[in-house]
């Protein structure tokens, strides 16, 4: 059991050089939680619009996306939450995208829009131009453990469209008050703290291509030596001025998932 922690901890160092790929749990499994010795990213997302990246800058791996190609959202980032460090957070005009969405034969890092010729599967810099929605990170700045993994996250297939003042408010206070209690209650404890954040899609788009969140919700799970859940909870908000509810057990936000999206989602496999 300890000889799987290590190797996994070890993978998004050394094979994850990469980009758009078939399955997490053999390209990037470092970047989610294996509650009893199984490598367990969230389930209910089933169809080629889904591409899965292992989100790649100056060839390391930082953490991991599930991307919709139709709605051009973030499904959901995940991520292992190892502190945080007090990075220089980028003013970035012009987000990272991801060029192996559009051909697969480009490079494996993420890269701006300079890179790709015609960009379709995705969201660009300019659909947020002038709208009242900031780039919402799901895996946080706040989050990252060091200035690469900060500068990783400006890329925009780890970004969707969020209410200026929730984005500023309330979802920045739920994302500080994770990783305080992230900190405090599991790694300062000796625990492996993962991380899973996603977007419901709504009803709306923005520049008509675009779609807008309903809702932002997180997700936790902290695994002993052992690979042994020992402590979970979620949160999740409107993606308006509004409260975040939580913190809840996981099976609690699972059933809020149900209901908003309609299928069965399934985070940590069950298990946390």
């Amino acid at each position: 059991m300890k000889l799987l922690s290590v190797v996994l901890l070890l993978l998004p160092l050394s094979l994850c050089l990469a980009r758009v790929v078939n399955d997490f749990t053999k390209s990037c499994p470092g970047f989610f939680a294996t509650p009893n010795d199984v490598v367990s990213p969230p389930t209910g997302f089933t169809g080629d619009r889904f591409k899965r990246i292992c989100q790649t800058l100056n060839n390391k791996a930082e953490f991991a996306t599930l991307y919709d190609t139709t709605y051009r959202i973030p499904v959901y980032s995940a991520y292992r939450f190892t502190g945080r460090v007090d990075c220089n957070r980028t003013t970035r005009n012009n987000w990272y995208i991801e060029p192996q969405l559009e051909d697969g034969n480009l490079g494996p890092n993420m890269a701006t829009e300079s890179a790709v010729r015609n960009i379709v599967n995705q969201a660009v810099n300019a659909d947020y131009a002038g709208s009242p929605y900031d780039r919402g990170h799901l895996a946080p700045v706040f989050h990252a453990a060091s200035q690469s993994c900060s500068d990783a996250t400006f890329t925009l297939t780890n970004a969707a469209p969020q209410n200026l003042s929730f984005n500023r408010g309330q979802w920045k206070v739920t994302e500080r008050k994770m990783a305080v209690s992230l900190n405090e209650s599991c790694r300062n404890v000796g625990l492996s703290a993962f991380v899973v954040t996603g977007v419901v899609p709504g009803n709306y788009k923005m520049n008509n291509r675009v779609q807008i969140p309903s809702h932002f919700w997180t997700a936790f799970c902290c695994l002993d030596n052992n690979n042994i859940p020992r402590r979970s909870g979620g949160y999740i908000g409107e993606n308006i001025n509004n409260v975040v509810s939580g913190p809840m057990t996981n099976r609690d936000l699972e059933r809020q998932l149900y209901n908003l999206y309609g299928r069965t989602v399934t985070l940590f496999g069950g298990r946390c």
